[in-house]
């Protein structure tokens, strides 16, 4: 049986990687990931707000205007929870790249354009093998259109590949006005991959402590509908390439964004709740499921269920949105 596929110019042995999560923060854990199967390794973020050099000043700015409302101060972060001087991030990509032999793929996390391609930098020549840019930014300035901040993502992307040399993958959220407009435009600004999608963390109010907590929700196989129905969407209409992220729990929902016209399938949730073994366990049922349904290889079945021959995919999904509410039965 054949898993291969090729992703950010790297042939992979299977198309399960790791998103970027808290268990890349230990080598043991990176190996292990490695031993179980898994084909590349996107290490856990790096945040704009971490190269920021002077820790009082960046406090400074987050809590300006904050004296008078108490309670917003907890939007903010405390000092802390910033790392100012980066170079342990460097260290842990030489780490990596010392002990396993599937590609590190170093991750960057901002929302503004600068300093950060310095960075980017400094991570090829650490080693990476190709870096994940994550735009978070959850637009509040009302005078900001939506156009002006698809041009401010262009405007950091093309910033950080001037930069480097290898590949890029640009990992974003659904929330555009046009997505297929946005991704065609960072597709045509060079990205090697686009990775849907990020996942925004709400955070809720303690009503005795009056505090904003975070709240963090591992993700559900529900999840996946998201990126599997834009993965089907783009498949074939773009250059880079897809990965899909997000609801990947089964060997089932791998196989669906493969069919949908993913490259890879990035698996987070799943690791944290339930073990890394389930690595192996992923791929020993996406070949069960393939040897029973007589396929012979991953590249066999990618984009098979995509609209990439539909001469009017707005009009396939009318009529698919039509089908979901009239498949409701009410007792």
């Amino acid at each position: 049986m054949d898993l291969s596929t090729n992703y950010l110019g790297f042939k992979l042995r299977t198309p399960l990687v790791a998103s970027a999560s808290p268990l890349s923060y230990e080598i043991d854990d990176i190996k292990n990931m490695e031993d179980s199967g898994i084909s590349a390794i996107v290490l856990y973020s790096l945040f704009e707000e971490q190269l920021v050099n002077d820790k009082l000043e960046l406090h400074r700015s987050l809590t300006q205007g904050t004296e008078s409302y108490a309670e917003a101060l907890t939007y903010f972060p405390e000092p802390d929870y910033f790392t100012t001087g980066p170079e342990g991030y460097l260290e842990h990509i030489r780490k990596a790249k010392e002990v396993v032999d599937v590609p590190i793929i170093a991750s960057l996390n901002g929302n503004t354009p600068g300093g950060w391609t310095n960075f980017a930098k400094l991570m090829e020549e650490a080693g990476a093998d190709a870096i994940e840019l994550n735009i978070y930014n959850v637009p509040t300035d009302m005078n900001v259109s939506g156009l002006d901040l698809g041009e401010s993502y262009v405007k950091i992307f093309k910033e950080v590949r001037a930069a480097v040399k290898i590949p890029l993958a640009l990992k974003i959220s659904p929330y555009f006005s046009n997505l297929s407009f946005s991704a065609k435009k960072f597709d045509e600004a060079g990205a090697d991959a686009l990775v849907l999608f990020n996942r925004f963390y709400q955070p809720d109010f303690d009503l005795e402590t009056l505090e904003v907590k975070p709240h963090i929700l591992l993700s559900t196989p529900h999840h996946l509908r998201l990126p599997l129905r834009w993965i089907a969407l783009l498949y074939g209409k773009l250059k880079c390439d897809l990965a899909g992220t997000s609801g990947v729990h089964k060997p089932q929902d791998a196989l669906k964004l493969m069919m949908a016209g993913a490259n890879v399938a990035m698996l987070c949730s799943v690791l944290i709740r339930d073990g890394i073994e389930q690595i192996k366990l992923i791929e020993e049922g996406m070949v069960h499921w393939m040897e029973s349904h007589e396929y012979e290889s991953i590249k066999q079945m990618q984009g098979s269920m995509s609209q990439v021959k539909s001469q009017s995919p707005t009009e396939f999904e009318r009529v698919q949105y039509m089908r979901a509410l009239h498949s409701v039965h009410l007792h």
